[in-house]
Order: C-alpha cells, then sequence, then structure tokens
C-alpha cells in the first residue's frame, strides 16, 4: 500500500470536508466491494487448494480412509472429514 498525499488526489472540496473529521492522520480507504478480488484469486492458491479437495475427494470415494488421506495431505483427520463432507 502506497502513501498519497490528500491534496493531490481530492478535489478541494472534498479535502475540506475531510478536515472537518480528520486531520494530521493517516486514514485508510477500503476498495468498493464490487472491485474486491477474493482471497487467493491473484495468487493462484484458491485455485490449488480447490484441486487438492476434489482430490481428497475423489480418494476418498476410491475407498481411501480419513487417516490415510491425512497422512498423505499433512492434515488432521478432522479436516478432511470436513473436506469430504463439504464435497458430497
Amino acid at each position: 500500500m502506497q502513501y498519497k498525499n490528500a491534496k493531490e488526489v481530492l478535489p478541494p472540496s472534498l479535502l475540506k470536508e475531510m478536515q472537518q473529521y480528520i486531520q494530521g492522520d493517516l486514514i485508510y480507504v477500503p476498495k468498493a466491494n464490487e472491485n474486491r478480488i477474493a482471497w487467493g484469486e491473484v495468487s493462484g492458491s484458491k485455485a490449488l487448494i480447490t484441486k487438492r479437495n476434489q482430490e481428497i475427494y475423489q480418494l476418498y470415494s476410491n475407498g481411501k480412509s480419513f487417516e490415510e488421506l491425512g497422512k498423505k495431505f499433512h492434515l488432521s483427520t478432522d479436516s478432511i472429514r470436513k473436506i469430504v463432507y463439504k464435497m458430497r
């Protein structure tokens, strides 16, 4: 996140209005909801976890136990169980 001077990016009328509420402090302005990117979409993490979970469900469907899957994917049996039940 990069610091920007409000005097350089805001119209004078808006700057004056904001100065009534906050002066000399930093303020964070979040992105609008329609511009937000969901977790893991940029890095690809979400796609990797989705693919992993599908593989876990497929292996479970083919007879692997929760314990076997936990060891294979380095997850607790409770985590494997949650993934399987969610994928049903």
